[in-house]
């Protein structure tokens, strides 16, 4: 299937809007950035979009081979008012999900570690998320939907999440607040509070929450993280921290509940770890009192991030955009060469002291790749 990539296309908004809400966030004297923070939301989603480049095809071509074998032939404003509802729905249930059964919440878990709330956390995304949902999507398929109108409703349902990740935005009365997923809503959904855990789910549509009782409304000031914190700047790490304390919990395990931690919630431990989690918790400071993993950055380290993350976002952009002219040799030695930038910014950010020698091999690679395309 051959269509626009919205979410490459939308990439400079992505950036235009995080700018004003830097700047609305200075008039009114909030600190809702980090740099370090914000630096590693956009790795992860990078690290995201990167390996989208190679199996988001593969993806789209499943879906229509399910569609070639469809049980209902739609008409073409069918298709898009059913895919509208349908395409929410879903992503409510796999959502839910994500967040009920370890394994999904392994994937998932990624969007949740910033303990900031702002719109560069939207940008934060999991590599594999879009293979956990794709099962989900297929009776979609079945019933009808053509793929280019569930590629274009569901990139249209990701941009709208894009909003809702603002602390600047407040509380918003009236039908919209019963209708749609708003700010206030999914503040409450990133949160840590006790009586936040586990609510608001909905992708564009809150009505499935109030439907299915997990609504919440937001009364409490929000924390946000996630509930044993990542303390890491390494955007790989992030990727697949909860699949390594899976694998050793399951390691450690005893008889069924070797398979049961992979598919029991989040919050259910066995019998061995359990005490041990529990006296974790114990330790814990209180929710409110939790410092934020921030390791200090001096003004001339913080430039220096900045302005290669600058070139390292137009670099993707890019790529993105014009994937599909690429030879696949390119977008590969790209894809990695990008992916390593965002490691060796993570180890300067957390003053790892293999950051530095990461990040001269870097420049040695990207200076010699420069050299070779201008002299070829």
């Amino acid at each position: 299937m051959d269509g626009p990539n919205y979410i490459a296309l939308a990439v400079p908004f992505f950036f235009a809007l995080i700018g004003v809400e830097l700047l609305v966030a200075r008039a009114k004297r909030a600190r809702v950035y980090r740099l370090n923070d914000a630096v590693t939301d956009l790795s992860c989603g990078i690290g995201s979009q990167i390996v989208l480049l190679f199996w988001g095809a593969g993806q789209l071509a499943i879906y229509t081979a399910v569609y070639e074998h469809r049980v209902v032939t739609l008409p073409a404003w069918g298709a898009w008012l059913f895919a509208f509802v349908a395409v929410d729905f879903v992503y409510y249930w796999w959502h839910r999900w994500s967040h009920e059964v370890n394994f999904l919440w392994a994937a998932h878990v990624v969007h949740h570690q910033s303990e900031d709330y702002n719109l560069a956390v939207a940008l934060r995304q999991a590599i594999v998320t879009s293979w956990t949902i794709l099962p989900f999507h297929l009776p979609l398929a079945l019933l009808g939907v053509p793929t280019i109108v569930f590629a274009t409703i569901y990139s249209f349902s990701t941009l709208y999440q894009f909003w809702i990740h603002t602390q600047l935005v407040g509380k918003i009365r009236g039908p919209a607040d019963w209708i749609l997923n708003l700010p206030s809503h999914h503040r409450v959904h990133h949160a840590i509070n006790p009586e936040y855990l586990d609510k608001n789910y909905g992708a564009t549509l809150i009505v499935w929450d109030r439907l299915f009782g997990t609504y919440e409304e937001e009364v409490a000031r929000p924390v946000y993280g996630i509930t044993k914190p990542l303390a890491s700047f390494n955007p790989i790490w992030a990727q697949i921290h909860y699949w390594v304390e899976l694998v050793e919990m399951s390691r450690r395990a005893r008889g069924v509940d070797k398979l049961l931690v992979w598919v029991r919630s989040p919050a259910w431990h066995p019998p061995d770890a359990a005490a041990e989690r529990d006296a974790e918790a114990a330790a814990a400071p209180p929710i409110a009192d939790r410092a934020k993993f921030d390791p200090p950055l001096s003004g001339r380290t913080a430039m220096y991030v900045l302005a290669h993350y600058v070139l390292l976002v137009v670099a993707v952009f890019f790529l993105m955009l014009y994937q599909g002219a690429l030879p696949m040799a390119v977008l590969a030695l790209g894809g990695v060469a990008i992916v390593g930038t965002t490691l060796s910014i993570g180890a300067f950010l957390e003053h790892r002291r293999w950051g530095a020698v990461a990040e001269i091999a870097r420049l040695a690679i990207v200076a010699g790749a420069v050299v070779a395309w201008l002299r070829g």
